[in-house]
C-alpha cells in the first residue's frame, strides 16, 4: 500500500465530514436526539459512534510504534467506552470532530511504508486478540467512517434534510 493513498482518504474523511456537519448544523436538538429506528438511535448516536471510533483506532494504532500526534488532544488520553454517548451539545460534535479529523490527517503524515506493511497485534473492545496487517486496518478504520457517514446521510434524509457528501472526487 502507498502512503499518498492514505493521505487521500484522510482528506477526504475530513472533507465529507465538514460537509456532513453543515448538514447536521440545520437540525434542531430535537432532531439530533430523535429516536430514528435504527442500531445507533439518533443522528447524535451514530456521531458518538463514528467519534468513538476513529478515536479509539488511533489509539489502537499507536501500539504499533510512537507516534508524535498521539501525545496531543485529546488523543493523551485513554480510549472512550463504546457504550459511551457523547456530545449532548452538536457544537461540541463539530469542535471535537474538527479536532479528531486534523490528528487523522497529523497520523497519516507520520505514517512511513514499513509501518503499512507491518503486522499490529492488538485487542477488540471485547478483548479478543487479533494480529492483521496495519496498512489494512488503517483503511478499515476509514471504511468505517465512510459507513456511518452513509447512516448518517439516511438519518438526515428521514429529517427531511437533502444531503450528499459522498463524493470523493473533492480530493482528487
Amino acid at each position: 500500500m502507498q502512503k499518498d493513498i492514505f493521505v487521500m482518504f484522510a482528506n477526504y474523511n475530513k472533507a465529507a465530514d465538514e460537509k456532513m456537519n453543515s448538514v447536521i448544523k440545520t437540525l434542531s436538538p430535537q432532531e439530533w436526539n430523535k429516536d430514528l429506528g435504527g442500531y445507533f438511535k439518533s443522528v447524535r448516536g451514530v456521531c458518538s459512534h463514528l467519534y468513538v471510533g476513529d478515536f479509539n483506532w488511533l489509539k489502537r494504532f499507536s501500539e504499533l510504534r510512537e507516534f508524535q500526534v498521539m501525545k496531543q488532544p485529546p488523543l493523551n488520553r485513554g480510549p472512550h467506552s463504546y457504550s459511551e454517548l457523547l456530545f449532548e451539545d452538536m457544537n461540541e460534535y463539530f469542535t471535537q470532530r474538527s479536532m479528531l479529523d486534523e490528528k487523522i490527517i497529523s497520523f497519516v503524515g507520520e505514517l512511513k511504508d514499513e509501518d503499512l506493511k507491518a503486522g499490529l497485534k492488538y485487542s477488540d473492545s471485547h478483548g479478543a486478540v487479533h494480529e492483521k496487517n496495519f496498512g489494512g486496518l488503517v483503511m478499515n478504520s476509514f471504511n468505517h467512517g465512510t459507513h456511518h457517514r452513509g447512516m448518517i446521510s439516511l438519518y438526515l434524509e428521514l429529517l427531511n434534510r437533502p444531503n450528499d457528501f459522498s463524493s470523493f472526487s473533492v480530493v482528487l
